[in-house]
């Protein structure tokens, strides 16, 4: 099978296309606010059919940005979690305090945790685990280092990463995750990969995904592209039949073109 295209021979079934923005550590307060609100009113005459768009602000800015959205098509996620629901662990946030806070999505696995904080691929299970227990949705982070693509064995990083980390849920709860692929060289570097490199990465790990689950499930599965999107290069990567949207960095700290990549992903 050519995994560079779509495993699907037959017109692809519906599934959610997302833009999320993760803003990192960013932004004061003030600044978070009034980024929202640009956001919020950019996308009021837009028709977003099957697009969903998902801010994830730092936490300290979470409550503001759930009174902000009240009423809007956006959604809010979080950009980590802990595993435990509760416990004596300081500077931590678990699932049900963001549940309480109408979270409805949790970034996990981004590749700066695993790096900065040396998160495992064991703790990322508990973590998807936590999340979906608390009626909260994964977007569960994969992605090879520039060595790993290097050496030609970005199949099998991505691969691993799934099985443990994903691989272990039922049928039933793998359906509410959401993955997102980000190439490691490509976060945060200004070099994104080619639209043909990120087609056959999305198509292979919906093949592993049919491979596990089936063909159905496979199908409704959002994979979204995180590395370096932005409204320059948002069309060509969002023109793949696998690419369903974006896992936004840098590029979501900019109302004006974020709200340029919302319209690029609706426009294909």
């Amino acid at each position: 099978m050519d995994i560079s295209l779509s495993i699907y021979k037959k017109p692809l079934p519906m599934r959610e296309k997302i833009i999320a923005g993760n803003w990192k550590m960013n932004k004061s307060f003030e600044e978070a606010e009034d980024l929202i609100y640009e956001i919020t009113e950019g996308i009021q005459d837009m028709n977003l059919r099957d697009t969903s768009v998902i801010l994830c602000p730092p936490f300290l800015y979470l409550e503001m940005a759930a009174d902000a959205i009240t009423g809007t098509r956006i959604k809010l996620g979080a950009q980590n979690l802990h595993e435990k629901d509760f416990g004596a662990y300081t500077g931590e946030i678990s699932a049900p305090m963001l549940k309480s806070l109408d979270v409805e999505y949790c970034i996990i696995g981004h590749s700066e945790r695993r790096k900065f904080f040396h998160e495992t691929g064991k703790q990322l299970a508990a973590k998807v685990e936590s999340a979906i227990r608390n009626e909260i949705h994964p977007v569960f982070c994969c992605g090879e280092l520039l060595d790993e693509r290097e050496k030609g064995i970005q199949n099998e990083i991505v691969k691993s990463q799934l099985e443990e980390s994903l691989f272990f849920l039922e049928s039933d709860d793998f359906k509410k995750v959401i993955i997102a692929y980000e190439p490691v060289w490509a976060i945060g570097t200004g070099v994104n990969a080619t639209p043909e490199q990120a087609q056959e990465m999305h198509a292979y790990i919906r093949s592993l995904i049919q491979e596990k689950y089936g063909e159905k499930i496979a199908g409704k599965t959002t994979i979204l592209y995180g590395g370096s999107c932005n409204a320059k290069n948002a069309a060509s990567l969002f023109a793949n039949p696998d690419v369903d949207g974006g896992l936004i960095g840098g590029a979501s700290l900019d109302a004006t073109e974020f709200l340029d990549i919302i319209k690029q992903r609706i426009q294909n």
